[in-house]
């Protein structure tokens, strides 16, 4: 097992499954310039650990995330732009980092997430939600445009038009409104919501061979493909899998339990 710890993010690595917590609760997870390059320098620790088979991304304390620290950028208000575009530009690289890994990313959603939090959420590949999590884009609200990826995941999800009232109107969408729009994969009891997500992450962790990661690929690289494409990444996946010993030793496993 590793581990590092900071006074706003912790990254615990065992058993296949990366577990990066933002863990500043008495700000309610703002982000602030130091969360980024905390945020970031996980990610790397993330992206270059061949151990990881699967990314769980959760926060301590009630709310997931306030978003960007509005204090900090007022009271740099006589290099906001610059010291605005150093911490976009240190947020991308952190969730660059995470969407670059093989690694699908989970996302355990508790209480808010607004703002750059909202964000991080998008860009997973499965979110489990407490059943009083709340999402909210807010950026808007202060005058301020979307970062973190928002503007590329979310039309994705839920289709330009919806995207654009999302993000426009900023309308709070409990757990179950994020559900039904296809932001959230599940909801479940507050309480249950950690175990839950480490069920989920255990087994996705235990799967044979590399066929999760290339699931990723495939997945994420879709929306870019033909379908011509898309069917030779298919064909080239499953051929490379079938010729793995322990692809083999699982079909082998398959069979003699059906006997």
């Amino acid at each position: 097992m590793t581990a590092t710890t900071s006074q706003r993010v912790t990254l615990e690595i065992a058993d296949g499954v990366a577990r990066l917590s933002l863990a500043n609760p008495g700000r309610r997870n703002a982000i602030d310039l130091a969360f980024l390059k905390d945020f970031a320098a996980a990610a790397l620790d993330i992206q270059s650990d061949a151990s990881v088979r699967v990314i769980v991304m959760r926060a301590d304390g009630p709310v997931f995330s306030v978003g960007g620290d509005l204090a900090e950028m007022v009271a740099n208000r006589d290099r906001a732009e610059r010291h605005v575009l150093e911490m976009a530009s240190t947020f991308h690289l952190g969730i660059e980092r995470l969407q670059l890994s093989p690694a699908p990313l989970i996302v355990a959603l508790g209480g808010t997430a607004a703002g750059g939090g909202f964000s991080l959420v998008l860009g997973a590949d499965l979110v489990i939600a407490g059943q009083s999590a709340k999402l909210v884009s807010a950026y808007l609200n202060s005058g301020l445009t979307p970062d973190g990826g928002a503007t590329y995941f979310l039309p994705r999800l839920v289709g330009r038009q919806k995207a654009f009232e999302i993000m426009a109107l900023s309308p709070v969408l409990t757990a179950q409104d994020a559900l039904a729009l296809g932001l959230v994969t599940r909801v479940v009891d507050d309480a249950a919501l950690d175990e839950e997500v480490m069920r989920v992450a255990t087994k996705l962790a235990a799967l044979p061979s590399d066929a999760l990661s290339v699931l990723k690929r495939q997945l994420h690289a879709s929306p870019a493909n033909g379908l011509a494409d898309q069917l030779a990444i298919e064909a080239g996946g499953i051929a490379r899998a079938a010729g793995r010993p322990e692809v083999q030793a699982a079909l082998d496993a398959f069979f003699a339990k059906a006997k």
